[in-house]
């Protein structure tokens, strides 16, 4: 029938897909955040964030909070929370707002071609170990 999920591999229970739905709920169905933020750019909870992170419930704020004890980019938080990139965007910039975490640039306007090259080198480097 239309509309229905196509058959599972043994042919007798639906195939069903992730559900995105559930991960953009935490960001109230918002896809833009307020800052833009690079995929390379780290992050990192503040003081405030760690006190912060006490309080939480299980969250995916909380979650944010706990991984950047220590910096991680913002490509790294979204692979190790299994998010998509655009809501972990969305959660660091709300993160952000309330000064919960900073964000560093890791390259600035002024940036020598050998800065950009290394940085490309660790983003692989990074890529590869994810």
């Amino acid at each position: 029938m239309i509309g229905e999920p196509p058959p599972g591999p043994d042919g007798d229970e639906p195939r069903r897909s992730p559900a995105l739905a559930r991960p953009y709920a935490w960001t109230e169905g918002r896809t833009a955040p307020s800052v833009e933020i690079a995929v390379e750019a780290l992050v990192e909870t503040t003081a405030a964030g760690r006190v912060e992170a006490g309080y939480q419930s299980s969250s995916a704020l909380a979650e944010v909070l706990e991984l950047c004890l220590r910096p991680r980019s913002l490509m790294e938080v979204a692979a190790l929370l299994g998010l998509p990139l655009g809501v972990v965007r969305v959660l660091v910039s709300d993160l952000m707002q309330d000064h919960l975490v900073i964000v560093r640039d890791t390259l600035s306007d002024t940036s020598s071609w050998g800065e950009r090259h290394d940085l490309m080198e660790r983003v692989l480097h990074g890529l590869r170990d994810l």
